[in-house]
């Protein structure tokens, strides 16, 4: 068997030019050039070559250097180093799921060194990195909410805790806006059980994002299309009382006194249980 391989590749040699020859015989698998260099470089050069890349803007093979001394080296200090540098080159790169993945097995391995609080970061910036529109899916809202509290709770003297608390109020406004683009989408519907749902969800759970005004005006329309005026006119009071400047606000009072009834909040109302934690958390 071996000389019949050496035979074959003897032929290649003889009767193909250079370039021929690596089209040809590359698919060899005795011949793994990258391979070969993981193996025989030391973890150092590596490391040192990757960093290079980096400087020349060569990111992906920057990540293939680091990932060469995760792979060759596991464990070892310049391992720990690698999987903080290919997180950052991937991140970088736009390779957001394989940054967090390779920042999810640093976060394991090391969850309290030196960079844990970087690498974590990271994690969440690749998450805040794939947040969409809200007409679509805000899974990666609720992720980035996950791993920049995570920064927030585990790391709360990093340089990071500022960055992370602005990412966590940007993918809140997200979910937010999630609900209500689907509560508004029920109302015109005229299914109005299913769009106050949405609201309220917006008034309980995510009072302190830039939909809360038109959430509770979006309620006062609700309710007020159902005859539900009670409900309608506390609404209106507490979107007054908190927002009194607001454009929903004039539209909500307007919708009231055009049917020949004010704003008037109900204490016994869940929007008006809404609206005292409301008060105190803008306070």
């Amino acid at each position: 068997m071996v000389k019949n391989a050496a035979r074959i590749t003897g032929v290649c040699l003889l009767m193909m030019a250079p370039a021929a020859i690596l089209a040809g015989c590359q698919s060899d698998p005795d011949i793994d050039i990258t391979k070969l260099a993981a193996e025989t470089d030391p973890p150092e050069t590596l490391y040192n070559q990757g960093l290079a890349n980096i400087k020349a803007g060569h990111m992906t093979e920057a990540a293939r250097k680091f990932d060469a001394v995760d792979a060759e080296h596991p464990f070892s200090d310049w391992s720990r180093k690698s999987l903080v540098m290919s997180t950052f080159v991937k991140y970088r790169s736009g390779r957001n799921g394989d940054a967090v993945n390779t920042g999810m097995r640093y976060m394991k391995l090391y969850p309290r060194s030196e960079d844990s609080a970087y690498v974590q970061y990271l994690i969440g910036l690749a998450y805040w990195k794939q947040i969409v529109d809200v007409t679509q899916d805000q899974s990666y809202s609720q992720k980035t909410i996950d791993a920049m509290q995570n920064v927030v709770d585990n790391y709360p003297d990093s340089q990071y805790v500022d960055d992370a608390q602005a990412k966590i109020r940007f993918a809140r406004d997200q979910l937010a806006g999630k609900e209500m683009q689907v509560g508004r989408y029920y109302l015109e519907r005229k299914e109005y059980l299913a769009a106050i749902s949405r609201f309220r969800k917006v008034v309980e759970d995510y009072s302190n994002t830039n939909q809360i005004e038109e959430a509770l005006a979006r309620l006062v329309e609700a309710y007020y299309a159902m005859g539900v005026v009670q409900e309608a006119q506390t609404a209106a009071a507490v979107l007054g009382h908190n927002y009194p400047d607001s454009k929903w606000y004039a539209d909500s009072y307007k919708l009231l006194k055009s049917g020949g009834v004010e704003p008037r909040e109900n204490a016994g109302s869940w929007i008006s249980r809404a609206g005292k934690k409301l008060v105190l958390g803008s306070s």
